[in-house]
């Protein structure tokens, strides 16, 4: 056991070296990334996205014990050490009207989380996941100085570019109080840098400026959540449960250092970028703060152990309080409704395998926080999206003494967001998620006769 133990943990810091390594470069490639903090990454792991991301009234599922962080409250009902760590990754193609098909994919650490317990009804969670993604490089091209003039052919090039992004680490306890109430918290470290840029290029006039404006800013600070979840039992056994639960995200501040430049440079004659001739402005280390916004998660689920489980979901976040610097960032609020669950068809069986696999579908509707703009008409749209979800949940052979049990989850959504009405980009997407849990009994004391 300790050998494979060890091995499991060199994978895991694998991932955690691999998360860090990516906090620096784009691992999502979307034009929704510009806005406001980037991409926000909703918290799912793949066991609950495979269901359609129900997690506000989710704690075990199926007899494992399952680490939710989108809900504190569920660490109450860890009674093994338990480790989760996952990989992602995902293929997009973007259509916009007059514009050729552009497709892209990614690859990057999903996240690694850890739960021990501390008592018969609590326990302890701490682990690091992504909390937001910035990728982006659009580029449109106008004749005439940008006057899209079809006589003069001179052409111009905006381009608009951004990399980087933000992480979480979470450290966070749940507990119970008396036989179905459920309580818990977390405190999270935000952190990590983003990169944006917006130029203005001539390509076919030799030695004239091109201009850019780049932004670079590091975040850091600390957000709160906090859930709640009641369980009623049924059954001559109190094998069945329905759960409702409650979770939030405070809307605390973070602390963010800006540097902005201005600078002005030209191409050589084999196309490379020649080093900036003159900064028109240079400004280092201005201090700002991110007012985050309130969300909400209301939850409920009915689990029959062992057989089947079935949840709904309905989130909302005040995105329209969003501001950096004092400034309102232009969101709206977003809605997000939730919908899935799990089959087994037989948890006991000795002779076929597959009858002991979850099999997981569900659906996702999401009305984001974004609200955007055509510059030409001043019509606003607001971007939403939706996604088909599925997986497997495969149980692993325990260990000889049956204190360890192991699961491969996967996870897979096949989804939309945005349109191509108004000018704007509808992206289609395939994301694939895998995760390896590991429930073991680290700290129980053996006796001996």
């Amino acid at each position: 056991m300790i050998k494979y133990t060890r091995v499991f943990i060199t994978v895991l810091l694998a991932f955690i070296a691999f998360g860090a390594q990516a906090q620096s470069t784009a691992t999502t490639s979307t034009p929704y990334s510009q806005f406001g903090l980037g991409d926000i990454d909703p918290g799912y792991l793949p066991q609950n996205i495979a269901m359609g991301g129900i997690a506000t009234a989710i704690n075990r599922i199926n007899l494992y014990n399952n680490i939710n962080p989108l809900n504190p409250a569920s660490y109450g009902m860890i009674n093994f050490t338990t480790i989760d760590a996952g990989i992602y990754s995902n293929f997009q193609t973007f259509n916009q009207t007059g514009q050729p098909t552009s497709k892209n994919s990614n690859f990057r650490f999903s996240h690694i989380a850890f739960a021990i317990p501390v008592s018969k009804r609590s326990a302890l969670s701490f682990g690091l996941m992504p909390y937001s993604q910035v990728g982006y490089n659009n580029v449109q091209t106008k004749t005439g100085f940008g006057s899209g003039s079809s006589v003069d052919t001179n052409k111009t090039n905006y381009i608009n570019s951004g990399d980087g992004g933000l992480s979480k680490a979470y450290l966070g306890y749940g507990f119970g109080l008396g036989k179905h109430l459920l309580i818990g918290a977390n405190a999270s470290f935000i952190f990590g840098n983003t990169q944006q840029s917006t130029a203005t290029e001539f390509p076919n006039l030799y030695g004239v400026l091109d201009n850019e404006v780049q932004q670079t800013r590091s975040v850091r600070g600390v957000n709160y959540d906090y859930g709640i979840q009641y369980s009623f039992d049924f059954g001559e056994y109190k094998t069945k449960h329905l759960v409702l639960g409650y979770s939030g995200s405070a809307n605390t501040s973070l602390s963010a250092t800006d540097t902005y430049i201005v600078s002005q440079y030209t191409y050589n004659s084999s196309g490379a970028k020649n080093v900036a001739v003159d900064s028109v402005k240079n400004e280092q280390g201005a201090k700002t703060s991110i007012k985050l916004p309130q969300i909400n998660h209301f939850g409920i689920s009915f689990q029959n152990d062992g057989h089947f489980l079935v949840g709904a979901d309905y989130s909302t976040g005040k995105w329209s309080a969003l501001t950096i610097g004092g400034v309102n960032q232009g969101l709206v609020d977003s809605k997000t409704y939730n919908i899935g669950g799990q089959f087994t068809p037989d948890i006991n069986s000795l002779r076929n395998y597959f009858a002991r696999a979850d099999y997981r579908l569900g659906f996702m509707y999401n009305q984001s926080y974004l609200n955007v703009q055509n510059a030409a008409t001043g019509v606003y749209t607001n971007v939403t999206g939706y996604a088909v979800t599925f997986g497997l949940g495969l149980p692993l052979a325990p260990n000889s003494v049956g204190s360890a049990f192991y699961k491969i989850n996967l996870a897979g959504e096949v989804g939309q967001r945005g349109t191509t009405t108004n000018a704007m980009v509808k992206e289609n997407y395939v994301t694939l998620h895998l995760s390896f849990v590991l429930n073991d009994k680290w700290f129980q004391q053996f006796k001996f006769e």
